[in-house]
């Protein structure tokens, strides 16, 4: 066996005759356990908040989506269409076409965005999960807004006799008064109310869907004018060689966004504060590490006289500090591996029992994440490597033989 290793795993288990010396290795060990655990939990419920916040968008987000690349709108050739469904790792594709539009009701109004959607669109996304009354609706005119929307104007379901009107600027150049004097400057049309979606509270104020040709007839758009394609991807086949053979089928008229790329913003902003708060939990483990520097001197000063003992059996300076460094080394590993392994306790309850809610019906969300624990770990070991070192340098010739 190693003999640095032999000696510092006897240290190690062995307690010191000075009762203050036990409590400050009590009290070092104690605070590597805490703060490995409660970065872990942090950690973890960042992770879960990420996802819970990410699911709001993912539902109306598919897998890759092709926009314009200049302007808002693209056309699709009918060839072009039939050389995106033979493409392999395309399992289905949607088009949609998207404008922000005036809807009013009884003297009520709002502006949120109709987007035109096709037949395959909700096999595409996940939006029929978030149906919160009423159905998709059959008939042409029939439309589905989100329960901000709903509250805001009051429309009722199937109201056939009095619907809603949305009214949609006319494209065009020139100033108003050259399209004649009696033209109107918007389009408009008649929707009735079939279904309510519910999301969360940005998206619920969003969007109004409605068929796609009556969008496009609204927007002055031919059948092959879109404002993007949804696309719903075979997980076996690579994301970038689906995005290589979408992007030969449409030419550089678009831009071809995965899923994240499709909400940067979003995906940047819950990034930066995971590492934010990785980097103040970190910063407090730096702290408290400091503990180990001074735990590691006292047990040098306790144990001087047998660090004599072994330098006189012929042990090298570089050996005693070796001793001591392990020793360190040891403590915050140990410490560590407890504390994530209390921390994963935490969570584990929390997804097994959801002790901990934000409302009455919704658990606060939380993941176990393997990366997580690898992360935690690799810090307390690292931040314990450079504090053993510190204190083990600390071992001179002058104070051993002192």
């Amino acid at each position: 066996m190693n003999f640095p290793l032999y000696i510092a795993k006897r240290y190690l288990r062995s307690k010191s005759s000075q009762n203050a010396v036990n409590i400050i290795n009590f009290i070092t060990f104690l605070v590597i356990v805490i703060g490995s655990a409660a970065l872990f939990v942090v950690l973890s419920a960042f992770a879960g908040l990420k996802t819970f916040s990410l699911s709001f968008s993912n539902t109306f987000d598919p897998d890759l989506k092709a926009t314009a690349a200049i302007g808002k709108h693209f056309s699709l050739t009918p060839d072009q269409e039939n050389d995106l469904a033979k493409l392999p790792g395309v399992v289905n594709y949607s088009k949609e076409l998207e404008e922000k539009v005036y809807i009013t009701y009884k003297e009520k109004s709002f502006f949120p965005f109709i987007k035109g959607i096709d037949a395959n669109y909700r096999a595409v996304t996940g939006v029929d999960s978030t149906l919160y009354f009423g159905t998709w609706g059959d008939m042409e005119y029939s439309t589905v807004m989100g329960i901000g929307i709903y509250n805001q104007l009051g429309v009722p379901i199937d109201n056939y006799r009095n619907p809603m009107t949305v009214l949609a600027p006319k494209p065009g150049k020139g100033s108003f008064s050259q399209q004649g004097f009696n033209s109107k400057p918007y389009n408009q049309l008649s929707l009735v109310l079939s279904g309510v979606y519910a999301v969360e509270e940005h998206l619920d104020k969003k969007y109004v869907f409605a068929q796609l040709p009556l969008v496009q007839k609204l927007l002055e758009k031919d059948s092959t004018e879109i404002s993007g394609i949804n696309f719903k991807l075979d997980a076996s086949v690579p994301v970038d060689e689906v995005k290589n053979s979408i992007k030969t089928v449409l030419g550089d008229t678009v831009l071809i966004l995965t899923r994240q790329e499709q909400n940067g913003t979003l995906h940047r902003m819950l990034n930066t504060e995971n590492l934010a708060t990785y980097l103040i939990f970190t910063l407090v483990l730096i702290i408290a590490l400091f503990n180990v520097v001074g735990a590691i001197i006292m047990m040098i000063l306790d144990k001087q006289q047998n660090s004599k003992t072994l330098f006189s059996l012929g042990t090298t300076i570089r050996e005693l500090r070796k001793i001591y460094f392990v020793q360190g080394l040891l403590v915050t590993s140990l410490g560590g591996f407890i504390g994530v392994l209390i921390g994963s306790l935490l969570i584990a309850s929390q997804l097994a029992f959801s002790w901990l809610k934000i409302t009455p019906s919704l658990a606060y969300p939380v993941e176990y994440n393997i990366m997580n624990v690898i992360l935690v770990l690799a810090t307390i070991v690292v931040l314990g490597f450079v504090s053993s070192k510190i204190a083990s340098s600390r071992i001179t010739k002058k104070l051993i033989t002192a």
